[in-house]
């Protein structure tokens, strides 16, 4: 009897390794918002064999970044904005990729009499809005990419945003068209496929893209904790792979992007086919055009303190040169 045992014990013994090794294989908890650049990261967890990735959608990036800080997730999909904001309040983040940038329109609403870029007319609209005591509302959602690209762009035009407008908080998306529709707003600054979906729709029209301020087209950055880099490198390791997996794709395979725009915001494939002409993918972390932000976003009041040299300390290039085999200084340092 023992001797037959002791064959089951070899075999239980030799088993446990392979099963030490697959429980081994790491878990990333990702978080990501629902926007046309931000949603192809849902397809994350078919690209790496290297983590188990479980990916959340949240409503928008602002509470991304609450479920990172929070421990709720390992890894955030956040924009530039949120990662200087973050930087301000003396949050734990670290960049560690890029992924989509673009994805801002300024629209005005159908009664607004003001041809594309004409910012001469914008002033000019404004000041009557001021001599007839009405406020010129302009919205946005706080906190997110197109809010600061909306700010900016005002401000290089000579417009203060504290000042001359009246800023509304419309903190879901997917309602601005309402907003503009009901006549709350005169004038937004919106994220694809929203934007896309107002213009074609027939409830605003396009003004401007807001990429001559000094954040740019960059949106989106993929970020993570210290901790979670101290405790779990293969896991980020593997994550940051998926997401240049992803990028790369996305420069060719417009249809995959189509579908999951589809798939999360149930818009067809004419809206989300005009959304992705306002789309870049890129994974590199555009290190001093975030430190621009950072002094950009301190001028017009909307953080606290000056960041910018916080940017140098927490971006890691490592993984994204590891994983495109590039160093830093191709990667956006």
């Amino acid at each position: 009897m023992f001797k037959k045992f002791i064959p089951l014990v070899l075999a239980a013994a030799l088993a446990i390794p392979g099963a030490a090794l697959a429980q081994a294989k790491p878990t990333i908890k990702l978080g990501f918002a629902k926007c046309a650049h931000c949603l192809p990261m849902s397809l994350t967890p078919g690209l790496t064999s290297e983590a188990n990735i479980e990916a959340n959608a949240f409503n928008s990036g602002n509470d991304v970044l609450t479920a990172l800080v929070s421990k709720s997730i390992d890894v955030a999909q956040i924009t530039y904005l949120h990662y200087i904001t973050a930087l301000d309040r003396g949050f734990d983040v670290v960049a560690i990729s890029g992924q989509v940038n673009g994805g801002s329109e300024i629209l005005t609403a159908k009664g607004i009499d003001l041809k594309p870029n004409d910012w001469d007319g914008l002033k000019k609209l404004i000041a009557e809005y001021k001599a007839k005591d009405k406020p010129f509302r302009v919205a946005a959602s706080r906190g997110n990419a197109q809010d600061i690209h909306m700010r900016g762009e005002l401000m290089l035009h000579g417009i203060d945003p504290n000042k001359d407008i009246q800023f509304i908080n419309i903190p879901n998306p997917s309602d601005h068209s309402a907003a503009l529709q009901r006549g709350e707003v005169e004038m937004l600054c919106s994220v694809e496929p929203f934007a896309s979906q107002i213009r074609l729709s027939g409830v605003g029209k396009n003004f401007a893209l807001p990429y001559n301020q000094a954040a740019g087209n960059l949106t989106n950055l993929i970020v993570t904790r210290s901790d979670v880099i101290k405790n779990d490198p293969k896991g980020v390791q593997a994550t940051v792979g998926a997401v240049v997996k992803l990028v790369d794709m996305l420069k060719t395979d417009r249809k995959s992007w189509v579908e999951v725009i589809n798939k999360y915001t149930a818009m067809d494939a004419t809206v989300a086919n005009e959304a992705l002409k306002n789309a870049f993918p890129d994974y590199a972390m555009h290190r001093k055009q975030a430190q621009a932000i950072a002094v950009m976003m301190k001028d017009l009041k909307y953080i606290s303190k000056d960041v910018a040299a916080d940017v140098d300390t927490h971006m890691d290039y490592s993984f994204l040169s590891a994983v495109t085999g590039k160093p830093k200084t191709a990667l956006g340092y």
